[in-house]
């Protein structure tokens, strides 16, 4: 466990802090919010780590919980003495955005009480100083919105080395059956020699080497996925900087059995190549 990525995610109420956490899930993380820090070492001792997918843990933890402050440095101290790295991260925003953000929720200030809430976001911020002098890094989110804040976040995890690569699905498909309603991304391919027209080739399915080799023979095919490589390649680190999870590739032909068929198979191989993940599916080859 002590090798994966460790995040501790506190801050100032009102601070965004659910969204960072949503962030870091979205992520590939696996998250717990309003952890008891006490019950940290527990979490800890679960077999994650045999979970090949999760790209780190990311714990949301402060004032909410009463006893957090008297007992995360003695815990954070053990758990580090045992060879655990944390990263703690510390959400911050102006006393005024607070108050909008409150007024915004209706909701109540953890601190409130007997105290008005300008009060408690003040003891708030008083009482949490010293982990924030601890922190690894502290964004303040006064002037962030939901999509700003993430996108930070995003970028911090990629420094860390720490995003999870997106998962990709790669589906061929026939255009006179309609569209993929899933897509995210549909090439035609209508514009490749096409196999039907060979009679010996007609009743073959793109997954077949004779087939496969008309269509990837073809200098038009070559310089096709020379170009759609490239466009890939350069793509899908952005989709997965911005956290995108999942990604489906649509692969369209006249018929969905032969030219979409090969060249979503080749599509998935040049993924693979990149060490990412890409499963290769074909809708209608039976058709």
């Amino acid at each position: 466990m002590n090798r994966l990525k460790i995040f501790i995610i506190t801050g100032l109420s009102g601070s965004g802090k659910s969204t960072a956490l949503n962030a870091f899930e979205d992520a590939g993380f696996f998250c717990v919010d309003n952890l008891p820090v006490v019950l940290l070492p527990k979490i800890l001792e679960l077999p994650i780590e045999s979970e090949t997918d999760i790209a780190g843990l990311a714990f949301g933890m402060d004032i909410r919980e009463r006893r957090f402050l008297p007992n995360y440095a003695a815990t954070l101290g053990s758990l580090k003495s045992k060879g655990y790295k944390f990263n703690i991260l510390f959400l911050e925003a102006d006393e005024n955005v607070l108050l909008q953000r409150y007024s915004l929720t209706r909701r109540q200030h953890p601190l409130a009480r007997d105290k008005n809430l300008l009060e408690s976001i003040r003891l708030e911020k008083a009482q949490l100083e010293p982990l924030k002098e601890e922190a690894d890094q502290i964004i303040d989110t006064s002037n962030l919105n939901l999509h700003q804040l993430k996108s930070v976040l995003f970028s911090l995890l990629e420094e860390a080395d720490s995003l999870r690569p997106v998962r990709i699905h790669v589906e061929s498909f026939g255009y006179k059956y309609g569209l993929p309603p899933q897509a995210d991304l549909v090439i035609d391919v209508r514009f490749i020699p096409n196999p039907f027209f060979i009679p010996e080739l007609k009743p073959l399915s793109g997954e077949s080497e004779p087939v496969k080799r008309y269509v990837l023979d073809s200098t038009v095919t070559r310089d096709f996925l020379k170009k759609f490589f490239d466009l890939l390649d350069y793509l899908i680190p952005l989709y997965e900087k911005d956290g995108r999870s999942n990604l489906t590739i649509a692969v369209g032909c006249t018929g969905g059995r032969h030219r979409s068929v090969t060249l979503a198979e080749a599509i998935g191989e040049h993924i693979t190549k990149t060490k990412r993940t890409a499963k290769v599916a074909h809708r209608d080859i039976d058709r």
